[in-house]
């Protein structure tokens, strides 16, 4: 009988210290969602008003949409999303002539446009090169992705966390970047066929 209350002690003590455990896990677990959540719901902001980096923003958002096409290989989707691309540019280059070219205190305009003239010239080539394997597609990708960093840096954009990335193998190893809005590898320039290739060499927080 004895032996029964000992094990019966033990059972409780081991009950207990697994809810001391959980109740811990739990409240760390609070603890985390609630700065994740604090981080996610800081406002994108830019050097720009608030439609400007609204503008911005489905900017960034079309050329993700390009990029993802490139690294599933699919040359219509690259097609549709280029041209959408050449579309939300167009649209922020004539919001920052209208509302930033003829204020000689802010130079935003000119130093910002011919960043947008590099992201429509190669957009289009995209949009109008016929290609099932993505393999000519990706030829002006490099470029572009350099213009949209230049534009991203110079705008000051915070809080959407853009990831630059960089694939030493690309372009027969003269290299290239791209951005992403996750730092984990997925090439557009090599697709499946070296998927992971590559690194995070800035991070625009």
């Amino acid at each position: 009988m004895r032996h029964s209350y000992i094990i019966f002690a033990l059972f409780i003590i081991s009950l207990a210290s697994c809810n001391n455990n959980n109740s811990t896990t739990t409240a760390s677990s609070n603890d985390s969602t609630k700065t994740q959540s604090k981080v996610n719901t800081q406002p994108v902001q830019s050097k720009l008003n608030e439609a400007g980096t609204g503008k911005l923003m489905l900017l960034i958002n079309s050329y993700y949409t390009l990029k993802n096409a490139l690294v599933a290989g699919k040359g219509d989707s690259a097609n549709i999303s280029a041209a959408q691309l050449v579309t939300t540019t167009d649209s922020l280059k004539s919001f920052l002539y209208n509302n930033y070219s003829k204020d000689d205190t802010v130079t935003v305009y000119d130093k910002l446009h011919t960043f947008l003239d590099t992201i429509i010239s190669q957009a289009k080539i995209i949009a109008a090169t016929s290609d099932a394997t993505c393999e000519r597609q990706r030829l002006p990708f490099g470029t572009l992705s350099s213009a949209m960093y230049g534009l991203l840096k110079n705008v000051d954009l915070k809080n959407a966390r853009v990831y630059q990335e960089y694939c030493p193998m690309a372009y027969n190893e003269k290299g290239a970047h791209w951005l992403s809005d996750d730092s984990d590898i997925k090439n557009p320039y090599f697709g499946k066929k070296m998927l992971e290739c590559g690194e995070v060499t800035d991070v625009i927080k």
